[in-house]
């Protein structure tokens, strides 16, 4: 009866009503719009408060008037502006790109005097994507385009706003890029946005969260390990099912996801998919952990690169972040147990150069620490049958055997080695083995760096679980007497015992060599012009690793490298560090590491001091009976040493240490028991790997006590030398 029109599209006119008692139909915007009436009643009497006696009087009043568009009567609708006496339809309105605003005295303008927005000489040109359809929208002062008044780079196309606007409803409408709230939806009422007063459509849905209520049962895993079926679930056992702590849609029972607590993460493939959709971001120059081979009719991860996991980088840092969609790292959890002053945060970090006796110190105490966690040990064995040619295939199939604790006595058997004795299952061997694995960790796609390494990004290792088995191999190695890392750098161990959230990372750590040239660039740049023709080159970049921002000054530049190395060191790698740390945590070494920060940085960042002879000196402790001159004994024995460390005898320090202990390097653990050198009327030296006890004869003369001492170490088995 307004507008005379019969269309019904509740988009454009709103809700088409029909009143049969009082033959009458009307659209709901043209009844809002029209200016002759207004709401006399309740919410419930007539349309809306709207009475029908003042409807019928607006339609009389309405049929005097021709619109100015189309020039039939019926004309409801006019120009606030002073002094103009323009009036329309309101569909005819909409098509001559009038505005209404649907607040207040939902006043209406036409195409002459409507509101426009402020467009400045320094507004960018061209075109960006609408965030709404993601279609391409002109960067022009016209109808059909709408700015942002809180973003400076966010455009949209009107129709997509109003058709958001109708969804979301005034309690979810805003920005879709800052969403910011308040400010937007004043500035699109402005410009004629309706923004209805309901709720999200989406929230009036009829029992839309119906499938919320049940929980997922099922394990999603590749390998099921549950004899009893992957929908089995028994609470408070290993066989309890885990969902994913993003989606909660996928599952995994404890044991086949290596979790010994309810309490620990997980995380579906879906899900670690959100957070980067690629793996070709870095340049992997050394072994990788992860090629597919076939052993025993199951998959494991071996030493070559797999053919089918793209790992190697594409060579430009735009390829890599493009591929890799900005990650959510917000949610990073804070060191839980403690919260460090503002004051103290990275200046406990490590000094690059630490004084060996401050070294010496420090590691001690780790060796007593570490004895402290080696009472949880269990003389109940655990052998591990090895391969030291395939060491980490080897090495994982055993840690996820079923039998295999922490807490039980370790035994290794190489199945390559015939001449190796006994004996050596618990001494040499463990050591050995404990040796070949840490080499292969440091060398593998799981870190990445040159000297001091950081975690690597590897999608097959995250879905294999492998951060977290490399963890609690470096767990269980430091109690069981395996040698320090040593690789680690001061960022990576920071994030570990501090927290990622307090750690501030360097360009060092930057392993990748196009990312730091890029860093570089941004970082070295000597005026602002420079500074945003660099941003310019890399602005996709920028854009992806959610750094992009507005320049004004070069100082700007600093927080800019700031925020891109805490993106490429620390958040782009947040999933691969809560499950190294998961790993970290078996027979609580993690925990000590964050009570005793410093002293566990002398094994972890620091590299093993090389033997030398006053080192192995030290380390034996001298026994001798009443017959013996113990002072001579012992001035042969030091003199000896010094000769193997100058390099004037066959054997090396390490030799040395091998023969007595089953050791070539001195556990971070110390040896149990403590080495011990006995003087005794004997022909030959013994070295006793059950006492670690160096048995040494009596000679006359040093040149006797050498050529004894050369000839038994060389021709003992299990001595070898690379």
């Amino acid at each position: 009866v307004l507008c005379g029109r019969t269309d019904d599209c509740t988009e454009k006119y709103g809700e088409k009503r029909t009143y049969v008692e009082y033959n009458l139909t009307v659209h709901n915007y043209c009844l809002l719009m029209s200016s002759g009436i207004w709401q006399r009643g309740e919410e419930d009497e007539g349309v809306d408060g709207f009475l029908i006696t003042d409807i019928r009087k607006e339609v009389k009043r309405a049929a005097k008037l021709k619109c100015n568009i189309c020039r039939k009567k019926g004309a409801s609708i006019g120009c606030v502006a002073p002094k103009c006496k323009r009036s329309y339809h309101f569909p005819c309105g909409l098509q001559r790109e009038c505005i209404f605003q649907f607040m207040e005295d939902f006043r209406s303008y036409c195409w002459e005097h409507r509101p426009v927005q402020e467009f400045t000489d320094q507004e960018p040109r061209g075109a960006s994507q609408c965030t709404i359809c993601l279609d391409l929208v002109e960067h022009l002062p016209v109808y059909t385009v709408l700015k942002s008044p809180c973003c400076k780079n966010a455009w949209f196309h009107r129709e997509c706003l109003q058709y958001q606007a109708l969804s979301a409803g005034i309690f979810f409408f805003r920005c879709t890029v800052c969403n910011n709230k308040e400010k937007f939806q004043k500035e699109m009422l402005r410009m004629g946005i309706h923004i209805p007063e309901r709720d999200a459509s989406w929230e009036l849905e009829e029992n839309a969260y119906q499938d919320l209520l049940h929980c997922y049962q099922h394990c999603d895993v590749k390998r099921c390990l549950c004899k009893k079926g992957r929908d089995y679930n028994e609470p408070d056992s290993k066989w309890e099912i885990k969902r994913c702590q993003y989606c909660g849609s996928r599952g995994t029972h404890l044991a086949c996801s290596s979790m010994r607590s309810w309490e620990e993460n997980w995380e579906c493939m879906e899900c670690r998919s959100i957070f980067a959709t690629s793996g070709k971001y870095s340049k992997q120059k050394k072994r990788s952990l992860a090629t597919s081979e076939k052993t025993n009719g199951t998959t494991c991860l071996l030493e070559e690169p797999s053919p089918k996991s793209p790992r190697q980088s594409s060579g430009s840092p735009r390829n890599f972040l493009l591929q890799s969609p900005k990650i959510l790292c917000q949610n990073l959890s804070p060191c839980s147990h403690r919260e460090l002053p503002a004051s103290n945060r990275m200046t406990m970090s490590l000094s690059p150069v630490m004084s060996n006796r401050r070294l010496k110190e420090r590691r001690r105490e780790v060796c007593n620490i570490l004895k402290e966690l080696k009472v949880q040990v269990k003389t109940k064995p655990t052998r591990l049958n090895i391969n030291a040619e395939n060491i980490w295939s080897s090495a994982l199939k055993g840690f996820r055997q079923r039998n295999f604790s922490p807490t039980n006595t370790i035994e290794v058997s190489f199945l390559n080695c015939k001449n190796r004795s006994k004996t050596d299952a618990s001494a040499a061997s463990k050591h050995h083995f404990f040796q070949l694995l840490m080499l292969h960790l440091q060398n593998s796609s799981l870190f990445e760096g040159s000297s001091g390494k950081t975690l690597s990004l590897d999608f097959q290792a995250l879905e294999e679980n492998l951060y977290f088995e490399a963890g609690k191999m470096i767990a269980v190695s430091l109690v069981h007497g395996g040698p320090s890392p040593g690789f680690f750098s001061k960022t990576l161990f920071n994030c570990l015992v501090y927290g990622p959230e307090n750690v501030k990372p360097s360009l060092e750590d930057v392993a990748d060599d196009d990312v730091a040239q890029t860093i570089k660039k941004i970082k070295y740049a000597n005026s602002l012009s420079s500074l945003q023709s660099t941003l310019q080159d890399y602005c996709e970049f920028l854009a992806a690793a959610g750094c992009l921002r507005p320049v004004k000054a070069l100082c700007d530049k600093n927080m800019l490298v700031n925020d891109i190395l805490i993106y490429y060191v620390i958040k782009r790698v947040a999933l691969p560090l809560e499950s190294f740390k998961q790993g970290l945590k078996t027979l609580g070494v993690l925990e000590k590491m964050q009570m005793h920060p410093n002293v566990f940085s002398s094994i972890f960042c620091h590299k093993s001091e090389r033997l030398s002879a006053k080192t192995i000196c030290d380390l034996f402790t001298i026994h001798s009976t009443s017959d013996v001159n113990k002072v001579e004994g012992a001035d042969f024995w030091m003199g000896y040493l010094q000769e193997v460390e100058s390099g004037e005898s066959v054997v090396t320090l390490e030799d040395i240490l091998l023969f007595v202990t089953g050791s070539c390097y001195i556990p971070s653990i110390g040896f149990d028991p403590e080495p011990t050198i006995k003087f005794l009327h004997i022909r030959y030296p013994i070295g006793n790997r059950l006492l670690n006890c160096l048995e040494l004869p009596i000679t006359k003369t040093y040149q006797q006590f050498k050529q004894k001492m050369e000839f038994t170490i060389r021709n003992t088995p299990g001595v070898e030398r690379e």
